[in-house]
């Protein structure tokens, strides 16, 4: 919602080659209160004002001698890319009106002037124009903030990475359904198994021989969707030695708070295991 006050600070210029209109219009704003009020009676002076203050609002005159205001509009309409022209036509042509509007006005009063209507149509036009205004700096803001945060996941992500790397010999990922979608480190070559047969594999289904009773602990710890830290799990490999794995990880959920996953890492502690033995 607007403030009062917002709308009566809004930039306002009123062009009309008649000097008592312009009197007429500049007293009647500063009556209600406007206080950024402009005028000028040289049409071909509109567009430079207009860059350089880009106002809220322009009331302009359709009828005045070296450019009418159809033409004032064309040219505003070059430097105003973003396609709304802020401008509120004065006409005593009532042919006029339409093909004001279709010239991209936003609205329009008859001379002579009824100081109501004028002031009722004035408030109405800047009401919507600053409220667009408001909500487009919102969007922008609110782009520029997304834009921000996903910067700063990306670097978190890469300061996880990092640290994952340096602290584990593998990082890993799984959807919903228990499939590896991401593994990151030599796990392949740990393991003696084809990265294939890993990715779009559940954990259970790769590998050949684990301890089954250690599997089904950890497969109903990510069935559960619980969380773990340092599960150490073993293997046979195909030279008869044990080989020990420790994972640790966390389910992941999407900003609906669905279920979408685990993540984690994990190391080769057999060196590790042997040592404690």
């Amino acid at each position: 919602m607007l403030e009062p006050s917002e709308i009566l600070k809004a930039s306002i210029l009123i062009v009309d080659d008649q000097e008592a209109n312009v009197t007429l219009l500049e007293k009647m704003l500063h009556n209600v209160g406007y206080t950024q009020v402009s005028s000028t009676m040289n049409p071909r002076a509109v567009c430079a004002l207009h860059v350089e203050h880009r106002y809220d609002l322009i009331l302009l005159d359709l009828q005045m001698p070296l450019m009418d205001g159809f033409e004032v509009m064309t040219e505003l309409s070059k430097i105003d890319t973003s396609g709304y022209l802020p401008v509120l036509v004065i006409t005593a042509q009532p042919a006029h009106k339409l093909r004001a509007l279709q010239a991209g006005a936003k609205d329009f009063v008859s001379k002579p002037f009824d100081l109501i209507e004028v002031q009722t149509r004035i408030h109405n036009m800047l009401e919507v124009r600053l409220l667009y205004q408001k909500l487009d700096n919102y969007n922008k803001a609110l782009e520029a903030a997304v834009l921000e945060r996903t910067a700063e996941l990306r670097e978190s992500e890469a300061r996880f990475k990092s640290f994952t790397e340096l602290s584990s010999d593998w990082y890993w990922e799984q959807d919903q359904e228990g499939k590896f979608t991401k593994v990151y480190g030599p796990v392949f070559e740990m393991l003696g198994i084809d990265a294939n047969d890993m990715m779009g594999a559940t954990g259970t289904s790769f590998g050949g021989q684990w301890n089954a009773v250690e599997r089904a602990q950890l497969d109903a710890n990510i069935a559960a969707r619980r969380p773990f830290l340092d599960f150490i799990y073993t293997r046979s490999k195909p030279d008869g030695k044990t080989q020990y794995l420790q994972v640790s990880g966390e389910p992941m959920f999407d900003t609906s708070s669905r279920f979408v996953g685990y993540r984690g890492i994990g190391m080769d502690v057999t060196d590790r295991m042997a040592l404690s033995k």
